[in-house]
């Protein structure tokens, strides 16, 4: 009597666990639980002020080493630049060394080239870590003219802890009779 009801129960958990292994199996390949993964950016305050530059980066894992192109292509300068305040959240920079920053004439790579520099430029920098933020300041030594090249700031560190969307925002003071620093735009880093 009893052996029925077993073999009537085992087979309906037999049926029951291969139904939901074939739902579970395309699942587990789809990464849903392993951190942000930036395929989809919002902007919640999207505002005509906000300005997207693009960027470059050599690995995007969580603490790993990696190299980072922050670019400013022609279209993102409108006049000469003595200045480049560039504004890092503190999370993001913490290991943020001078002789790991360059300022560059840049070739943005493509489908059939690599991101590299082309003629390093001379510039002084200056690192301030304040609450929340790890600011920095490139002076080059002659100001970066407005022309068809397009120039980067590289900058080598670890990448931090978490992972997640870190916004890093820069400013640039033009060149003229009254030097005016303005935002540059803002570029927007994905850490997996």
């Amino acid at each position: 009597m009893f052996t029925g009801l077993k073999q009537k129960i085992s087979k309906s958990l037999l049926i029951k666990l291969l139904f939901v292994f074939t739902i579970a199996i395309p699942f587990n390949n789809l990464n849903l639980f392993r951190g942000a993964h930036a395929g989809i950016e919002f902007q919640w305050d999207n505002n005509t002020n906000f300005r997207r530059l693009k960027w470059y980066q050599l690995d995007s894992e969580r603490t790993s080493r990696n190299t980072t192109y922050f670019f400013l292509r022609p279209s993102d300068r409108k006049s000469g630049i003595l200045k480049i305040d560039i504004k890092f959240p503190k999370k993001y920079l913490s290991n943020l060394k001078k002789e790991k920053i360059n300022l560059c004439k840049v070739q943005i790579g493509g489908f059939s080239s690599l991101t590299k520099c082309i003629d390093n430029i001379a510039a002084d920098y200056e690192i301030n870590k304040k609450e929340g933020k790890v600011n920095l300041t490139i002076y080059p030594y002659s100001p970066i003219p407005v022309s068809k090249d397009s120039y980067a700031v590289v900058v080598k560190s670890f990448n931090p802890l978490r992972s997640g969307l870190y916004q890093v925002h820069s400013f640039g003071q033009s060149e003229g009779k009254i030097p005016v620093s303005s935002y540059l735009g803002s570029w927007t880093i994905s850490i997996d």
